[in-house]
């Protein structure tokens, strides 16, 4: 299925979850936020929120430094 992460486009499997988007993008553990067209989706629902044809998805990831 196609999806938007970040404003590429990715393809992702049926099936595919927010954690699922996340992983495609970055192996940070921590520092990372998530919406999932437009609403917050918080980090226990990862792994349970599906996705689906033409999601748009956005990861944020902190970055330190001034």
């Amino acid at each position: 299925m196609k999806v938007t992460i970040n404003g590429s486009p990715y393809d992702l499997p049926e099936g595919a979850t927010v954690a699922n988007a996340v992983t495609a993008l970055t192996t940070a553990t921590s520092g990372v936020a998530v919406a999932l067209n437009e609403e917050v989706v918080t980090r226990g629902a990862w792994e349970s929120t599906a996705l689906s044809e033409r999601d748009r998805v956005e990861v944020l990831t902190a970055v330190q430094g001034g």
